[in-house]
């Protein structure tokens, strides 16, 4: 499953770091801006204990993790939405992307240059959200001329469309999100998906700071993390055994970059389901809610149309009762058919019709 979140935000904010921190996959990070022209894309291994816990109960010859994809994408300036700077290929690659991680600079530094002169997060945070609302307010505005048009015929999807279009509209001149914006029913779900808004896009906030300062800025109950981007560089440099310790020593469970990727694959509606066996251990990717049959789809496509029924057991009972043998002695491991809806940390065996 390709899903991707773009990294997004104004030009020496930290946007190419952290991408090098997340990626190992060193980007140029210069001190001018534009610096990323073309997009940068890092496939990102989402850590996950239970996966090195279920290989060696199964006693795997391989371990393979699931992953996400980033995109480090060219840094916005005020007036993008009317192609100022590199404002068109930035809105392009956006469009290309599943959800948005923003990254707000809350940090002084003479040796780095802000493109406004000044450190002001809030101000940042605005001026990236009102030049995507433009954008997509240019897009709402071009398919409301259209409808209005069709709406002439009297066609009660068509006048549907241009009232739904129309309240669009005006919350986007409003200078709110789209993903804010209340649907009503699937028909008008089936249009604003049809429209690729921008700011409907899930959306995760990274202020990047040296120190603890919070930034006085209403996220309206997205998802916030405040990292050290400079300093989890650092951290992801060093080996596997040297991350761990150098994070014991900070008095953190994990990482800022962990944290971070486990977010995104949140924000993107993702679970893990497991496949563990001698021959290898591996961690699945799908969506919230899928079911069996969609789920081994993942594995390959003929599985779903062949997909006769799975044995489920959850990992911990697995990890606990010693793998499949323990687990089916002990009456855990359940058969269930096409409507089941795996859920995250299912350990799943699919039969199939050969």
């Amino acid at each position: 499953m390709s899903l991707s979140i773009g990294i997004v935000g104004l030009p020496n904010v930290g946007k190419s770091t952290l991408f090098n921190a997340l990626t190992n996959k060193k980007a140029e990070a210069s001190n001018y801006p534009f610096c990323t022209i073309d997009p940068n894309v890092g496939i990102v291994k989402v850590p996950d204990a239970r996966l090195e816990k279920l290989a060696n109960i199964s006693k795997s010859k391989k371990t393979i993790p699931t992953t996400i994809e980033f995109v480090d994408i060219a840094g916005l300036v005020s007036g993008a939405s009317e192609g100022e700077g590199l404002g068109n290929k930035f809105l392009a690659n956006i469009r290309e992307c599943d959800a948005i991680c923003m990254v707000i600079r809350n940090f002084e530094d003479a040796n780095i240059n802000h493109v406004n002169g000044k450190i002001d997060p809030k101000e940042d945070k605005e001026t990236i959200e009102i030049e995507l609302i433009l954008a997509d307010l240019k897009t709402v505005e071009k398919r409301l001329e259209k409808a209005t048009k069709e709406a002439r015929s009297n066609d009660k999807l068509a006048i549907k469309n241009k009232e739904m279009l129309t309240r669009l509209e005006k919350h986007l001149t409003d200078n709110q999100p789209a993903r804010s914006f209340s649907l009503l029913d699937d028909d008008e779900k089936s249009l604003i998906r049809d429209l690729h808004l921008l700011t409907i896009k899930p959306i995760l906030y990274v202020i990047n700071t040296h120190d603890n300062n919070d930034a006085q800025i209403d996220f309206q109950n997205a998802k916030v993390l405040k990292l050290n981007i400079k300093q989890e560089e650092e951290i992801s440099s060093l080996s596997e055994e040297e991350q761990k310790e150098y994070i014991e020593e900070l008095g953190l469970e994990s990482s800022g970059l962990d944290k971070l990727i486990k977010a995104s694959y949140e924000l993107l509606g993702l679970i893990t389901y497991f496949t563990s066996g001698e021959p290898e251990t591996r961690a699945w990717t799908v969506r919230e809610g899928s079911k069996a049959p969609q789920a081994a789809a993942v594995i390959h496509t003929d599985f779903e149309k062949a997909f006769i029924r799975a044995e489920v057991v959850n990992v911990d009972t697995f990890i606990d009762l010693g793998g499949w043998t323990g687990a089916k002695e002990a009456g855990k491991c359940a058969t269930e058919g096409k409507d089941y809806i795996v859920k995250d940390g299912d350990v799943c065996y699919f039969l199939i019709n050969k």
